[in-house]
């Protein structure tokens, strides 16, 4: 988790000097955050699905390695393309980390304690977005290889610490098959929906291929569905869903990643590029969103242990919905104690929904299934993320001028004068306000989830020696 949340704050960092390094377009730096999350998100529950048939440690661990010789791969890339594709390979091993990461916790830790385990990981993450941007600062000022260069011994670290410590506590499924089908429906329906919904944002909505990949996206996903009801071994068990409580929580999540991801990308360009600050200042200021997590995620996962997950989830998504609509007072020369302060809203209201939320939905299911659960959980949640980033950017960039927004995603708009910039921000205010109207909707869905999650049948036995 630590290595994840890391990497991903280093990365966005480094997104304006990318630009300027590779001459990448504005479409193919999106792309480098974009298709390492569709091919981690599309992948998840193939990966949770193969852990639970060939166990769980030895995917773990074979994600780190391919993780790691990917992110080696990636800093020897010498242009946007190069770059795009050592991503999807990153993003295939972080499936395999993803969909094993809260399985391996629920094993760990019995349903009492389940909250506070869970707590303490989303803690973990929250330090490592803490130290990602500054990192990711520090590293651009020596070179942006080296962004992708520090994974690389972390990672073999990692698979080498897993394979020490970590055992297998649940048998093995006999059925081998693979979805096939399943898998490519949905990859190509999620990568035309996001392509769609990006290219027409940035070059316009009768820009060739926006309306083929969206057409694809309105036939392929509902496809996608049918193929799961009907698939004897399908990619997502939709089985799991009709418990009441996995279905609210899954739906609160994809909400919660729908209205927050796309926050950290979009105070990036806001530090780097509208009020011209260097990638480590910008890395500093960014601290304010994972600190709120870093002090709420444990607390909340202790309260949800005691008395349920329902009234943090809610009151997280309705504290994190006030943080964001607050965002929309930010102007170019804002003081910095205002958007450090909204960030840190957001960032306590996302701990406040995170652990408590992930704890229902691991502990309502049974140790043999948590594998393909944990995978379902995080494609709702990335899922909404891709989307999030996607049409974040569709909003930010309509009706923007090509050398504003030039401009402003390198991070060289010092000269650029206010007057040019209000289009920019104006839409960035109006993105902000439909994240918040998003994480309102996810408060209500949360309030639906029944008030106390059944134990499970089983209790976990200890994962770790």
């Amino acid at each position: 988790m630590l290595l994840a949340t890391i990497n991903s704050g280093t990365l966005i960092i480094a997104l304006p000097d990318l630009e300027r390094s590779l001459r990448t377009s504005l479409l193919e730096l999106v792309w480098v955050i974009l298709v390492y999350m569709i091919a981690s998100t599309v992948l998840v529950l193939s990966a949770g699905r193969l852990s639970d048939q060939f166990g769980r440690k030895r995917a773990y661990v074979m994600g780190f390695v391919l993780f790691a010789f990917a992110s080696l791969g990636a800093g020897f890339a010498g242009n946007g393309t190069q770059l795009i594709l050592w991503r999807i390979l990153q993003g295939i091993g972080g499936a395999f980390l993803f969909a094993n990461a809260a399985a391996i916790v629920t094993d760990a830790f019995p349903r009492e304690q389940l909250g506070l385990a869970m707590g303490t990981n989303t803690m973990v993450a929250a330090v490592g977005l803490v130290i990602g941007p500054v990192l990711g600062g520090a590293l651009v000022a020596i070179s942006w290889h080296w962004v992708f260069w520090f994974n690389v011994p972390f990672g073999l670290a990692g698979s080498l610490w897993g394979g020490a410590v970590l055992h297998e506590v649940t048998g093995r499924s006999e059925d081998r098959s693979f979805d096939w089908l399943g898998t490519i429906t949905f990859l190509l329906g999620l990568t035309g929906l996001v392509y769609g919904i990006s290219k027409g944002g940035i070059e316009g909505w009768t820009s060739p291929l926006v309306i083929p990949a969206l057409i694809a996206a309105v036939v392929l996903l509902p496809a996608f569905v049918a193929v799961e009801r009907r698939h004897r071994a399908p990619m997502l068990d939709l089985s799991i869903f009709r418990n009441r409580l996995f279905s609210t929580a899954s739906a609160s999540a994809f909400a919660n990643g729908l209205a927050r991801f796309a926050l950290m990308f979009v105070f990036v360009f806001y530090f780097q590029g509208v009020q011209g600050n260097s990638p480590i200042l910008a890395g500093i200021k960014l601290a304010p969103l994972a600190l709120g997590m870093l002090v709420s995620s444990p607390l909340a996962g202790m309260w949800a242990d005691r008395r349920g997950s329902r009234t943090l989830a809610v009151a997280g998504m309705l504290v994190t919905a006030v943080g964001l609509a607050l965002m929309t007072l930010l102007q170019r020369d804002t003081a910095y104690v205002w958007p450090g302060l909204y960030m840190f809203i957001v960032g306590t209201g996302s701990g406040m929904f995170n652990s408590p939320n992930t704890a229902a939905m691991m502990g309502v299911v049974a140790p043999h299934r948590r594998g393909i659960a944990a995978g379902a959980r995080v494609l709702v949640q990335n899922t909404g993320a891709v989307i999030s980033i996607a049409f974040v950017l569709a909003v930010i960039t309509s009706a923007v001028p090509k050398n504003v927004l030039f401009a402003v995603f390198s991070g060289l708009a010092n000269h650029i004068s206010n007057a040019q910039l209000e289009p920019f921000m104006g839409n960035m205010h109006t993105a902000l306000w439909c994240l918040a109207a998003v994480s309102v909707a996810g408060a209500a869905i949360s309030a639906a989830r029944p008030k106390e999650a059944p134990r499970p049948a089983v209790e976990p036995q200890g994962a770790l020696p």
